[in-house]
């Protein structure tokens, strides 16, 4: 298991849909272990193939939600949900944060039920329905595997804070990254 560089926005990969799986082998479960492995170096609630640079359609999540620990992973991943909110999200209780978009957080409209299909790393089918934390994350990392980062999901002041933010730390050029676990993290510039 290796901790891999994070991709931050602004590189093409994480604008790019995910390939889809055909190939469940022994580097499709160390591409798995190196996600869980990475996201948790992160601190993070998921974590999405492209998120390090691979194209496959793959997603990791490891989480609490409501004292319930919830882990586990997707491959090929199909996304249904419930109604999707289109109006302002609440600034309190809707906040999303990204591991490549690294210490910010913006209040984003989801889902309040999210189910997701597909299959493990062996190739036997997987569904997971959720509601809360849960189904923000599912909604969050299949958004990725699709080429979406939340910040485009976000509406009014809440989009133009965000491009302010990606200006203001130069996330517009491809080739950033940050490495979990090393130095003071991405919230410093590293």
């Amino acid at each position: 298991m290796t901790v891999r560089p994070i991709l931050i926005a602004g590189d093409p990969r994480l604008a790019a849909p995910a390939i889809p799986v055909t190939v469940f082998d022994d580097e499709l479960a160390a591409l798995v272990a190196d996600l869980f492995e990475t996201n948790t170096a992160a601190h993070g609630a998921g974590l999405a193939a492209n998120q390090i640079g691979d194209p496959r359609a793959v997603f990791v999540y490891d989480l609490t939600d409501s004292g319930t620990r919830y882990r586990g992973h997707i491959v090929n991943p199909v996304l249904k949900t419930s109604e999707i909110p289109e109006t302002m999200p609440d600034p309190d209780d809707d906040l999303e944060g990204c591991l490549s978009v690294p210490g910010e957080w913006f209040p984003t409209g989801r889902a309040h039920r999210a189910e997701v299909t597909g299959v493990d790393m062996t190739g036997n089918p997987v569904t997971v329905e959720a509601t809360g934390y849960l189904a923000r994350c599912l909604q969050h990392e299949a958004d990725h595997l699709a080429g979406i980062l939340y910040l485009s999901r976000l509406l009014g002041r809440n989009r133009r804070d965000a491009r302010k933010m990606l200006k203001e730390r130069g996330w517009t050029r491809p080739g950033d990254s940050w490495l979990p676990g090393a130095g003071e993290g991405p919230a410093a510039g590293a």
